[in-house]
């Protein structure tokens, strides 16, 4: 299980992210670009993955990880069941979104 401490300190551990509300979500922006949302009333969080991890993700925990129903979710954008996730798992797909959406370095 992730709490929102433990998302909120691992989001903000990637350089220049920042928190900022979004609606009714808490979202994490690197470069005013989202990479993560926390839904606190459904307590899960939204990644952009790209469709590769996004499908690997999906597949490996379905109950865990699941694209968003819609065409965001075609775009990558995968919901995560916080109550659920391995925080070691959470991890590696919240790097992987920071990734996808941070500036690439030359």
């Amino acid at each position: 299980m992730v709490n929102i401490d433990t998302f909120r300190k691992l989001a903000l551990s990637f350089e220049n992210a920042i928190e900022e509300p979004h609606f009714e979500k808490t979202s994490f922006r690197v470069n005013k670009k989202i990479f993560a949302t926390f839904d606190e009333k459904n307590y899960h969080a939204i990644l952009k993955l790209n469709e590769i991890d996004q499908s690997v993700f999906c597949a490996s925990s379905e109950m865990i990880f699941y694209p968003i129903p819609n065409k965001w979710g075609k775009q990558g954008w995968t919901i995560v069941e916080l109550s659920k996730v391995r925080p070691e798992m959470f991890e590696d797909a919240l790097k992987l979104s920071y990734q996808n959406v941070a500036p690439k370095k030359k």
